[in-house]
């Protein structure tokens, strides 16, 4: 997970390809003999080396500005939620449920007895109005519960 106000790590393997590209661009230079390229088109080793460093700026100015905001968004819709008396843990439990696990296996995962989970999911289907699992997780997407 990135820290806040620090790019996530696909952008981090886009600046580390473009800078193997630019050392291989750089090494190519160098085995085509440096000094005859200089000499005999030199404005034209300054323009690529001009627009190469405008290419970077602009991929780095890019991501900067138009990357998708690292802020952690909510989990859920908190109105919705609150409006409808979802509890913080009949929302895991209905996380799990939109995961597809069984409720043996959401009571091992949350620490709980299956008798709990089967209390939280009868709540769920009477909060949500719904009589099967694929309706409540229907209709908590619908509301926004779940992502």
């Amino acid at each position: 997970m990135a820290r806040r106000g620090w790019p996530d790590i696909r952008w981090w393997r886009q600046v580390f390809l473009c800078g193997v590209a630019l050392a291989a661009g750089a090494g190519l230079l160098e085995w085509l003999d440096y000094r005859w390229i200089a000499r005999t088109h030199s404005i034209d080793l300054y323009l690529l080396i001009v627009a190469v460093a405008f290419l970077a700026i602009g991929l780095f100015a890019g991501a900067r500005m138009f990357g998708a905001p690292l802020r952690p968004r909510p989990p859920g819709n908190p109105a919705a939620q609150e409006s409808l008396g979802i509890s913080a843990r009949e929302m895991a439990v209905l996380a799990e449920l939109a995961a597809g696990y069984s409720n043996k296996e959401i009571a091992r995962r949350l620490s709980v007895s299956p008798n709990t989970v089967k209390t939280h999911v009868a709540r769920l289907f009477q909060k949500l109005d719904a009589r099967r699992r694929t309706d409540a997780i229907a209709r908590a997407r619908a509301l926004g519960l779940l992502r």
